[in-house]
């Protein structure tokens, strides 16, 4: 008798690619929400589905002030297509309706009252059952240049912030996952990542997003050289040096990881619309892609010891700042399922 397929990591889509890098007027146009959940519920591998879809709380997508009775009319809606919901982004930007981490009094109090508010809706759909797993996402929303003027007591300022959302995360149930990426003040290298996690000090509900991108870039040091593992004229053909160096990238950063994204990476950085330069996401089959997506995502979802961490309850991916052409084609989705699938059988487990 064949082995029972595993069922666990539940497997997501996110739907911000839509919305991020989209919607100025030197980028493509955003791409609705109900877009996004078509092409997931449409998507099919030998037998396959997406399991859910990871949203961005913010309009014209999921308005962040809804009302209850919208929260559960969105929920309908999403489980109409048959579909869980797992993680959010807050919308915790300048422009979105927040504020730096590490700005004055009222920026930080718009950074929290987004956080509050998505742990709120986050807390109505988990009481409505859409919503069985994921944590709610955050960054620093500041640039490095702004964060280097005073790099100790900026981070102190952020660890502070990240630790009043961690208690309004606690209070609604909730748990904050903080994005580093290099385009991120304070949390533009592994080791800085490191440093204000521990300073906020609350592991298991303020804890790390780790997307394998964004995550892998951290070798090379951009923004952040003193930080770098390879050498500058590193070669990509030096696969052993790669995988050791993104493995301590992943070591140093696992015990604190809470949300996982699949991703692949060229190694480069991109930038779109109001988006900062940040990793490159490339498609699944780019031949330029530097990860061994299924083997590199084992770095996150097993221990030192090489056992599952079963931390993680849903995994998604993650591809933003792609062109609406490559986003709105049904493939796209049907090759990321099926690698999603394959990270599954390779690092999950039956329930």
């Amino acid at each position: 008798m064949a082995e029972p397929t595993n069922n666990y990591p539940k497997l997501h889509n996110a739907a911000w690619p839509g919305i991020v890098g989209k919607g100025t007027p030197d980028s493509e146009p955003i791409i609705p929400l109900d877009t996004f959940l078509k092409l997931t519920a449409n998507a099919e591998v030998d037998g396959e589905k997406f399991d859910g879809i990871d949203l961005f709380v913010t309009a014209p997508h999921f308005d962040i002030d809804s009302d209850e009775g919208e929260v559960r009319r969105m929920s309908e809606h999403i489980a109409s297509y048959g579909l869980k919901v797992g993680s959010f982004v807050a919308p915790i930007w300048d422009g979105a309706g927040g504020g730096s981490a590490m700005g004055d009094d009222e920026e930080r109090q718009r950074f929290l009252t987004q956080v509050r508010k998505a742990c709120n809706i986050g807390r109505q759909m988990r009481e409505i059952g859409i919503r069985p797993t994921g944590g709610v996402r955050v960054d620093s929303s500041v640039g490095v240049e702004a964060w280097l003027a005073d790099p100790e007591g900026n981070t102190k300022k952020i660890a502070d912030t990240f630790r009043e959302a961690g208690h309004i995360a606690r209070d609604h149930g909730e748990i904050i996952v903080a994005e580093g990426e290099i385009c991120w003040g304070g949390m533009h290298s592994w080791r800085k990542n490191v440093e204000l996690l521990e300073m906020v000090g609350m592991p298991g509900v303020v804890g790390y997003q780790a997307d394998m991108a964004h995550s892998m870039l951290f070798v090379l040091g951009a923004n952040a050289p003193e930080d770098r593992l390879l050498p500058e004229d590193f070669e990509w053909s030096d696969a052993e040096a790669l995988d050791a160096a993104y493995h301590k990238v992943a070591d140093a950063l696992r015990p604190w990881t809470l949300d996982f994204h699949v991703a692949q990476n060229d190694g480069t950085t991109f930038g779109s619309g109001s988006h900062e330069k940040t990793g490159r996401h490339c498609q699944i089959d780019d031949p330029n892609g530097r990860l061994d997506v299924v083997r590199h995502a084992g770095y996150w979802l097993r221990g030192a010891d090489g056992e599952l961490t079963r931390t993680m309850r849903h995994i998604c991916w993650d591809g933003c700042m792609f062109p609406n052409s490559v986003m709105e084609a049904q493939e796209t989705w049907n090759k990321v399922l099926g690698t999603l699938a394959k990270v599954r059988q390779a690092h999950g487990w039956r329930e």
